[in-house]
């Protein structure tokens, strides 16, 4: 749980997209003094969503944000021929949630995040994870087991933190409805730097915007004509 009356600093991974450019909205309205981080992992998609990450904290300078803190782990060693980093058989918004899956994501995420916020005091950690994702290192056993451990190697008091644990899509929606969401980025093949508009997270995010009854003002390259997703609720 997110200590709301406090006014130390947390450290907020963000990615771009939609949850944690809202996560990031809560926590400064909160009143909390926020740290975010962005982990280049080399994946395809990064370039373009790293300029469009920088452009919507520009949007926030109102905020008096410390510089975002970029930190590498690339993963082209490990991950190979994997679609994620040679582009190639990119999940498309007729796969399901789980051709996307990026094993120990939020494993490599948070721990060089954590290993920079113990070195300049910070002691929290926030993640923009759902109730609604799927995967297993977004359960609640992982994270609170990942926790521990990192309590135990850091020889302090470490938290990890997601206020939207326990909430769905289009409840995070609503609190973002007056952002610049269309500044976000949530693509994972993008065409000359612009959201594709046929991928499987692209499907997502149009999904999201239409079941929050938000006008979507995204620039896509095409137009995905799904009109469901299943993991947008």
């Amino acid at each position: 749980m997110l200590e709301t009356k406090s006014t130390a600093t947390v450290g907020l991974l963000l990615s771009g997209g939609l949850d944690s450019a809202i996560l990031l909205h809560f926590l400064l309205q909160q009143g909390r003094p926020v740290q975010t981080f962005y982990i280049d992992c080399g994946l395809v998609w990064q370039p373009a969503e790293l300029r469009a990450l920088r452009r919507y904290l520009s949007e926030m300078a109102g905020s008096h944000l410390p510089p975002l803190v970029v930190l590498s782990f690339p993963l082209d060693d490990v991950y190979g021929s994997h679609w994620s980093i040679t582009g190639r058989t990119t999940p498309t918004a007729s796969t399901s949630d789980h051709a996307v899956f990026l094993p120990y994501r939020n494993v490599f995420l948070v721990i060089k995040a954590a290993l920079w916020c113990q070195l300049h005091g910070i002691h929290e950690l926030a993640l923009a994870t759902l109730s609604t994702n799927p995967f297993p290192d977004a359960s609640d056993r992982f994270f609170q087991q990942y926790q521990a451990a990192l309590q135990i190697a850091l020889s302090e008091d470490f938290r990890i933190v997601r206020p939207f644990a326990h909430s769905r899509k289009q409840q995070v929606m609503e609190i973002g409805r007056d952002l610049p969401l269309e500044r976000t980025f949530s693509c994972i093949s993008p065409v000359a730097g612009q959201h594709c508009g046929t991928c499987n997270k692209c499907a997502e995010r149009q999904a999201s915007f239409r079941l929050a009854g938000i006008n979507d003002r995204t620039v896509y390259a095409h137009r995905v004509t799904s009109t469901a997703h299943s993991n947008v609720r």
